[in-house]
């Protein structure tokens, strides 16, 4: 099953940037809808962005839209999610996501139970 490694999380002032990655350990991750989601403490996990295979489609949580864009480097078997103009509400652990059952598919949802390949997560906190 392939693995997936999150970095690039970290301490962030409001309105600052951050770049997260995630690295897949097998080449078949290129064929699978790939996706970002978090959880801030005491809260349950939720979406925040998604990409298809070819990285032609994205869909965004309406909290982040407009501020974080999510990309894939499919030889590099990595995806990313470049964060702008950053929230103290958006501090949280940011997972990676991997829905293996779609194999170059332009299918895309925010489903947390579509997605069966996750990573050990990243924190990202914002300070004021």
């Amino acid at each position: 099953q392939v693995q997936l490694v999150e970095s690039g999380g970290g301490l962030v002032q409001a309105r600052g940037s951050l770049r997260l990655s995630c690295v897949a350990s097998d080449r078949t991750f290129r064929r699978h809808t790939m996706a970002w989601f978090r959880q801030a403490p005491g809260k349950e996990r939720e979406f925040v962005a998604a990409t298809t295979w070819s990285g032609m489609r994205t869909f965004y949580a309406e909290s982040v839209k407009g501020r974080f864009i999510i990309s894939r480097n499919n030889p590099q078997n990595t995806v990313y999610l470049q964060m702008s103009g950053l929230h103290l509400e958006d501090t949280a652990i940011y997972y990676c996501a991997g829905d293996s059952s779609v194999h170059f598919n332009e299918y895309l949802t925010s489903a947390e139970k579509s997605y069966d390949l996750w990573g050990q997560g990243t924190q990202v906190t914002v300070s004021s």
